[in-house]
């Protein structure tokens, strides 16, 4: 198992974490899979765009717009209900293909971890497994 740590500079960011994943794949990993998992309540993950920044923003927006922190029906004592709703929605983790040593990911795509709770330092861990190639 590896472990990546980020640290995040803003209450709700996406950041951009392949290359980072990609590091940490060891390079004898010719054909498998990286299972990655955040340990974190209001922290996810999610495989998106990387080529364009406003599609950072609009995801961003729109979640804002679905699940305001401002509801007054939430009673969660530490005020942060709304990051562990879009949390909960994004997911904590994902499985992805591995080949050469790297992540098998579209053209567009990257992995990113998604802070709803920041800025904070948070940890995403890897695992890998081999399978056999066809």
């Amino acid at each position: 198992m590896a472990e990546i740590r980020i640290k995040t500079s803003s209450l709700c960011e996406l950041v951009d974490i392949t290359h980072e994943i990609n590091a940490e794949i060891p390079p004898s990993l010719t054909c498998g899979i990286c299972h990655l998992f955040c340990p974190h309540t209001t922290a996810g993950l999610t495989v998106n765009e990387n080529a364009d920044p406003d599609v950072k923003h609009d995801l961003l927006a729109k979640l804002d717009r679905l699940i305001p922190s401002t509801e007054t029906y939430y009673r969660h004592a530490e005020g942060n209900s709304a990051a562990h709703l879009k949390a909960s929605l994004m997911g904590f983790s994902h499985v992805l293909p591995v080949r050469s040593g790297r992540l098998v990911l579209g053209t567009w795509q990257g992995v990113y971890l998604c802070e709803f709770d920041g800025p904070r330092t948070r940890t995403v861990r890897l695992y890998f497994q081999k399978a056999e190639e066809k």
